[in-house]
């Protein structure tokens, strides 16, 4: 049975959690120096490269990676830095942007149903179903693009968060690891984030404007995430509120829980049966 990593930042299972009470950096006490987080972050991209190896070979679970996050909380980054050893064969990545017309004609978990990862590969969600009690709760004017008349506010988020619940579940009574990251990134932050999208060339492309006027909703958003984190962390799909104003640290944070999650697996690669290894002379001699 998969047992949730353990980490100090941990969402709690009894929807206690208080988004008011989560660090955005660690305390300088427990902060590594930059050279020693690379190394820890270097470690754990080769450990996370053989366990990946080992999961394909296995072909017995599939590893489900969601991340949540506000605008320039890091996610690209954080997915890119983490993941950069695996094989592409065994790691997918999708990005959940606004729904299409199609999308939009199906029920709010079809698009990401469609992505989810078979075994023995990762699957990496760049927002997900999540963005459904998150942006569209900020936003309820959206709602009215999903054809949905006459549900009262507080049913409609309330199911949403059960279906969730139920469909995570169901994920990980089938094979399915599921970890949740919510980077945290303080306002102030993404403040000089925005900054240097706009006095960096090379950055340039990530602006939008309307990264701006969301940050108009910033208290809307906390709100919407205190409540999606302590309505869906579970034993089974836990979620993590990882401090994401230091980037290297936030980085080390998300490997580690990976690499704890994906030990516990224990793949091997399977092993040949004594018929087929008894043909193995014949076959070197066949190849010369």
């Amino acid at each position: 049975m998969f047992s949730a990593p353990k980490s100090p930042y941990l969402v709690p299972f009894d929807g206690s959690f208080k988004q008011g009470e989560c660090d955005t950096s660690p305390t300088e006490k427990d902060l590594p120096g930059k050279k020693e987080l690379k190394k820890e972050l270097n470690k754990c991209v080769v450990q996370l490269d053989d366990l990946q190896r080992k999961l394909y070979a296995d072909d017995k679970h599939a590893v489900l990676l969601v991340f949540q996050g506000m605008d320039a909380a890091g996610k690209d980054g954080t997915i890119r830095a983490v993941l950069k050893g695996i094989n592409p064969a065994g790691c997918q990545v999708f990005s959940f942007k606004q729904p299409s017309r199609e999308e939009l004609d199906h029920d709010f978990m079809w698009r990401t149903n469609r992505r989810l990862p078979e075994r023995g590969r990762i699957g990496v969600f760049n927002r997900s179903y999540y963005e459904e009690v998150l942006v569209v709760k900020v936003h309820p004017e959206y709602l009215g693009g999903q054809k949905l008349r006459g549900i009262d506010p507080g049913i409609l988020w309330q199911g949403r968060y059960q279906s969730i619940c139920q469909q995570e579940e169901h994920l990980a009574r089938n094979g399915t690891i599921i970890l949740k990251f919510w980077l945290n990134v303080s306002q102030e932050e993404q403040r000089q984030r925005f900054l240097k999208r706009l006095d960096e060339p090379e950055k340039n492309w990530k602006f939008s404007s309307g990264d701006i006027q969301e940050r108009a909703y910033w208290d809307s958003y906390m709100q919407a995430f205190e409540t999606a984190l302590s309505e869906t962390s579970r034993p089974w799909a836990p979620w993590y509120a990882i401090p994401a104003d230091n980037k290297p640290y936030m980085r080390v944070c998300v490997a580690n829980i990976i690499k704890q999650a994906m030990q516990s697996l224990d793949p091997q690669y399977p092993e040949v049966d004594e018929k087929e290894r008894q043909r193995f002379d014949e076959m070197r001699k066949i190849l010369g």
